[in-house]
């Protein structure tokens, strides 16, 4: 019988997005192939502590209680050098094998794990992972930067500026200069943030301070960005192995708003109302092959390995790509998953999909 590939799951993590986190790896374990698949489930404290996690049943989303990862007393070890693979467990004093892993798969998402840190940590381990590297996930994480790589691949992007507090701070009366060039509505978001965390929609200037505070509270770096008038379209990406083409789902899917300002926090995911999530959108079969070809392009712009989600805006001009998510949602119903299940891979072959892809590129 061939041995089971022993899989790190890590998840929580120090960001805002620590209870998402919690909540995707609850899909993931639920749905992960145990006959394929030696799982040792690793949640991250918002301490940053890494501890051996046993029951994740609680780890749903629920407005009145969020899931987190709590301090059980346990602490796993990495690996004592960049050869070994083997990671160990510390309780109750002692100190036992945690076995050789084979992958590791970070489901965190938000700074100190979505953003190449954590991706940096297992390339100084030595442990294959699943997703992008050190550079694609940073970039991914930064929107200044990845619009910046995207305009200069040639992808249309909507107009931006970017702003730091320190900037703000010393000339707080600057929105005149902020705005200038954008069209009213825009949103404020913080650089380095996601699943629309500190976002904000700006309507008049003088919305604009309170905005920035708001995104200011998540990261010291903000963008301001013009408001686009289109509907809200995701396609999937899959990296391929060594020596593989990276491919997009079959279909598309879309965000359809109404009733809200935008697809913020509430909506995405504590069942807030005004938002329908549709799979497959209906669009032609030429606006499709264009999201695929443009999907593919900007996979490639950024470096991105393994997974992607790619956002646009359909506007009556034409397609405006939005973000690259290199770690994107993965509970049952994200749109992700959803994309790939519509396209005929179920949600448990995509995740052995990943996972082996995964040790593979490790293994170059």
């Amino acid at each position: 019988m061939m041995r089971k590939l022993r899989v790190a799951v890590l998840f929580g993590g120090l960001s805002s997005e620590h209870s998402i986190s919690c909540a995707t790896a609850a899909g993931v374990l639920g749905a992960i192939d145990r006959d394929r698949f030696e799982v040792i489930p690793i949640g991250i404290t918002r301490a940053g502590q890494y501890v051996l996690q046993d029951d994740l049943s609680t780890f749903s989303l629920d407005r009145a209680e969020l899931p987190e990862v709590t301090d059980n007393g346990t602490r796993v070890r990495w690996p004592d050098d960049a050869t070994s693979r083997e990671m160990t467990l510390e309780r109750d004093g002692e100190v036992v094998s945690l076995g050789v892993i084979d992958v590791v798969f970070p489901i965190l998402h938000g700074t100190s794990g979505e953003d190449g840190t954590i991706q940096g940590l297992l390339e100084l381990a030595g442990l294959p992972y699943v997703g992008s590297g050190v550079l694609a996930s940073a970039l991914g994480m930064d929107k200044h930067f990845t619009k910046t790589v995207l305009q200069h691949a040639g992808i249309t992007v909507a107009p931006w500026k970017r702003v730091r507090s320190a900037e703000w701070e010393a000339t707080p009366d600057a929105a005149g200069a902020l705005l200038e060039g954008l069209t009213l509505p825009v949103f404020v978001k913080p650089a380095r943030a996601g699943s629309s965390v500190g976002v904000s929609r700006v309507a008049h200037p003088d919305e604009l301070a309170e905005a920035l505070r708001v995104a200011f509270a998540e990261d010291d770096s903000a963008i301001v960005e013009q408001g686009i008038d289109g509907r809200e379209v995701e396609i999937a990406v899959l990296g391929g192995r060594p020596g593989e083409a990276a491919r997009t789902s079959d279909v598309a899917g879309e965000i359809v708003v109404s009733g809200r300002d935008f697809y913020d926090f509430d909506a995405k995911y504590l069942g807030a109302a005004g938002i329908d999530l549709v799979c497959p959108a209906e669009v032609t079969g030429d606006e499709l092959d264009e999201m695929k070809s443009t999907a593919l392009h900007a996979f490639d712009a950024v470096g991105a390995e393994g997974l992607a989600r790619v956002d646009f805006f359909l506007a009556d001009d034409g397609f405006v790509l939005n973000e690259v998510n290199t770690m994107p949602g993965f509970t049952p119903i994200s749109m992700f998953p959803t994309c790939w299940i519509a396209s005929g891979l179920s949600y448990s072959d995509l995740i052995t999909e990943l996972i082996e892809a995964g040790r593979e590129r490790g293994a170059r």
